[in-house]
């Protein structure tokens, strides 16, 4: 049974955004929980060691991680941005990345004025000079692309970001920016999982890979549904996930990981977990091969159908 292979970003230990020169581990650590439970600098500080000790330097976080519905906007960042004053030398061990353009309570925001000040306040969060990917968060269906591509031009141009992405924006979405922009996307962050596939049929994978867009999975657990499977679907995915985990030796999540980072696009995987142990246990997926029969096993479980 032959190999699938796996693309060069899980071959090698790190890959390009794009051309930017900047280069980014195959999988990434986000800090969607970071702020919660009363965690201290040090104790984020614990976390973000245990990801560049394992080699996962591709950090990703967003002005709203924090925000509870009341309160925390921005908490987040401010936290990561304590870390980084008291260790200044880790800003060069990592490459940085968040998120802006959502408002509470007002849902979306990408007018001039508020993406300016959302990526200033980003800054001042994270007390760093610059991020090395600035990321729209969910597009804001009021504002008319140019008017955003150039703000977005502008915060380049200024130094402030220096590689630009979106999240869980459409097809056309993605299409309409990128035409008005003079510094071009990059990444585009979609909700890929083997519970979520919907990115492998739609065209959304096939888009990123004809521009060039580095495609980072949020929630690639789906949302923890893999470690505790209750449907009959989600069992029928957990059991083929399985079948290559207990064959080479890793968790079921090691092996979610991986599945996702076989697809030729080059997904990265974003790890939400706030354990330290198990951000570490992420780079595993780098050790796991698929052969073309396991991974379809998977998406077959994920259609609940066979192919045609």
């Amino acid at each position: 049974m032959s190999e699938l292979p796996l693309p060069p970003a899980s071959r090698v230990l790190g890959r390009q955004l794009d051309s930017s020169g900047i280069e980014v581990s195959p999988i990434a650590w986000g800090m969607w929980r970071l702020a919660e439970n009363g965690r201290t600098a040090a104790d984020a500080a614990k976390l973000v060691h245990a990801a560049l000790d394992a080699g996962i330097t591709f950090l990703d976080t967003a002005d709203i991680y924090g925000f509870d519905g009341k309160g925390g906007f921005g908490d987040a960042e401010a936290l990561l941005g304590e870390v980084l004053a008291a260790e200044p030398g880790l800003r060069d061990k990592m490459v940085l990345a968040t998120k802006g353009g959502i408002l509470p309570p007002l849902p979306y925001d990408q007018s001039a004025t508020y993406l300016n000040t959302a990526i200033e306040d980003s800054l001042r969060r994270l007390k760093v000079d610059s991020v090395d990917l600035w990321q729209i968060h969910r597009p804001d269906i009021l504002a008319h692309p140019q008017e955003v591509a150039r703000v977005l031009d502008d915060a380049v141009a200024s130094g402030k970001v220096k590689t630009l992405g979106v999240s869980n924006f459409t097809q056309a979405q993605i299409a309409a920016l990128q035409h008005f922009l003079g510094n071009k996307l990059v990444a585009t962050q979609p909700e890929i999982s083997p519970l979520r596939i919907t990115c492998f049929e739609n065209g959304e994978l096939d888009q990123a890979m004809m521009m060039g867009l580095t495609p980072l999975a949020w929630s690639p657990l789906g949302g923890g549904r893999l470690a505790a499977p209750e449907t009959a679907r989600d069992k029928a995915v957990a059991a083929a996930l399985d079948i290559v985990a207990e064959a080479q030796g890793v968790s079921r999540t090691v092996a979610a990981y991986s599945w996702l980072m076989a697809h030729p696009a080059g997904i990265i995987p974003i790890i939400g977990s706030q354990n330290a142990a198990r951000i570490a246990e992420g780079a595993e997926a780098l050790k796991v091969r698929w052969t073309r029969t396991d991974w379809y096993a998977v998406l077959v479980a994920a259609r609940g159908e066979r192919l045609p």
